[in-house]
């Protein structure tokens, strides 16, 4: 069964910084999209950042475009979510996601079916 384990949550004070790291057990980790999506509390997950099977392809939420920058290691099958001045509006618990199919591009929730626990971020202002 594949599994996705994130890591690399934790508290930081505003402006400061966080890299994300998304672990995956499962095969053909370089055949798959992934994706970062966070839900804060009393607010419906949301998409964060996704990167293609190659890492050739990113996308962003306009809310962090700029600040989180998206990246694969297909080796090492672990992606990876770089997030710079962080705000308060970014505290959420964090999930990494794999799409349904594999060469498919999806920023919509329900096009990925494996799913981690989530890790915790704290932006304190």
């Amino acid at each position: 069964q594949v599994q996705l384990v994130e890591s690399g949550g934790g508290l930081v004070q505003a402006g400061g910084s966080l890299r994300l790291s998304c672990t995956t057990s499962g095969r053909a980790f370089s055949t798959y999209t992934m994706g970062w999506f966070r839900q804060a509390p009393g607010k419906e997950r949301e998409f964060v950042a996704l990167v293609d099977w190659s890492g050739a392809s990113t996308s962003y939420a306009n809310s962090v475009k700029g600040r989180f920058t998206i990246s694969r290691d297909n080796a090492k099958s672990t992606v990876y979510l770089q997030m710079n001045s962080l705000q308060a509006e970014d505290t959420a618990v964090y999930y990494c996601a794999r799409t349904r199919q594999r060469y498919a591009i999806d920023a919509s929730a329900s096009g990925y079916d494996i799913w981690g626990r989530g890790t915790q971020v704290t932006v304190s202002s």
